[in-house]
C-alpha cells in the first residue's frame, strides 16, 4: 500500500537530487523507498496499533531529510564514480602526441573490449528475449502462466542491470546499480500489472533485441580493422622471415618491395591507433545510448 508521507518524501528527495546523474537519482530513490517501506512493514508488525503516519515520520527522522540524503549521495559519488569515466581528456602536447597517446588511455581499451564481446552478449540477450516473449504470450492467456510472465519481466530488468554494470565497467558511463523497488506484498496480478506498466521492462526488451544488431556490426568492424592492422605490421616477418608472398593467387604471387615494408608497418600501426580512437568514440556514443534506453528520465 502507498503511504502519502512516503510519497511526499520521495518527491522531495527527487527534487533535491535534481542536477545529479539520472542513474544516481534512480539508485537514491530506490534505496530510500526500500528502506522506508521495509521499516514501515517491520514497525507495523511490531506495533499494529500505532498510527501509520507517525511511524513513518519517526522512520524518516532516523533515516534523514531529503536534503541530507541528497548531500550524502553527492559526497559518496565522488569516490564511487566509474573508474574509466573519471579521467579527464589531456590537452597537453601536440596533436601527434595526443593521437598516439590513445594507447595509454584505458577508456579506449575498455571500449575495444566491449565491442569485441558485444556479439556474445548480443546473442545471449536476443535469444533470451525472443524465447521469453514466445513463451510469455501464450502463457499470459492462462492463470498458471502469470508467474512465468512476471519472472520473465524481472529477468529482463536483471539483464538490464547486468548490461549496465558491463557498460559502466568498460565504457565509463554511470549506470544504475540496483533495481527499482517494488513492494513485496503484491499479488501475482498486481506484480504483473506493475511490471507491464514499467518503462524499464519494454525498453529493456528493445535493448536486448537491438544489441544483437550492434554486436554484429561492432564485432565485424573491429575484428576486420584489427586483422588488417596486424597483418600490415607483421608483413616484414611473413615476407622476409618466411618467404611468403603478400598475395598468392596460385599462378601469381605478389610481394611488397623491401623498401616499402617500413611504410607498410607504419600504415598498420597508424591503422591500429585509429581503430582505438574509433572504439573510444563509438563506446562513448553507445554508452549514451545505453543510458537513454536503460535508465531514461
Amino acid at each position: 500500500m502507498k503511504n502519502r508521507v512516503i510519497e511526499d518524501y520521495l518527491a522531495e528527495l527527487r527534487s533535491e537530487l535534481s542536477g545529479l546523474d539520472r542513474a544516481i537519482m534512480r539508485d537514491a530513490l530506490a534505496d530510500a523507498e526500500e528502506h522506508l517501506r521495509t521499516a514501515l512493514d517491520n514497525e507495523a508488525a511490531a506495533q499494529p496499533d500505532a498510527p501509520e503516519n507517525d511511524v513513518v515520520r519517526s522512520i524518516i527522522d532516523e533515516y534523514g531529510t531529503p536534503a541530507e540524503i541528497a548531500d550524502a549521495y553527492r559526497v559518496v559519488e565522488i569516490y564511487a564514480s566509474p573508474a574509466l569515466g573519471s579521467g579527464r581528456r589531456s590537452t597537453n602536447g601536440n596533436a601527434l602526441a595526443r593521437f598516439f597517446g590513445v594507447y595509454a588511455d584505458p577508456r579506449a581499451w575498455g571500449a575495444l573490449l566491449y565491442m569485441l564481446i558485444s556479439l556474445l552478449t548480443g546473442v545471449v540477450y536476443f535469444t533470451w528475449a525472443v524465447t521469453g516473449i514466445s513463451l510469455a504470450i501464450p502463457f499470459a492467456l492462462f492463470i498458471f502462466g502469470l508467474p512465468f510472465v512476471v519472472l520473465f519481466a524481472i529477468s529482463v530488468k536483471g539483464i538490464g542491470l547486468l548490461e549496465g554494470r558491463i557498460v559502466e565497467a568498460l565504457l565509463g558511463v554511470r549506470m544504475p546499480r540496483r533495481a527499482v523497488f517494488f513492494p513485496k506484498d503484491l499479488s501475482w496480478r498486481q506484480r504483473l500489472q506493475a511490471q507491464l506498466t514499467d518503462r524499464n521492462t519494454w525498453f529493456g526488451l528493445c535493448y536486448m533485441a537491438l544489441q544483437l544488431v550492434w554486436g554484429v556490426i561492432y564485432f565485424t568492424l573491429f575484428v576486420t580493422l584489427i586483422s588488417f592492422s596486424l597483418s600490415f605490421m607483421a608483413m616484414p616477418v611473413v615476407q622476409i622471415g618466411f618467404g611468403e608472398p603478400v598475395i598468392d593467387l596460385g599462378n601469381a604471387q605478389y610481394f611488397v618491395p623491401d623498401a616499402a615494408l617500413p611504410l607498410v608497418v607504419l600504415l598498420g600501426f597508424v591503422l591500429l591507433t585509429g581503430t582505438l580512437h574509433l572504439a573510444k568514440g563509438i563506446g562513448k556514443l553507445h554508452g549514451r545510448y545505453a543510458k537513454f534506453v536503460l535508465v531514461g528520465e
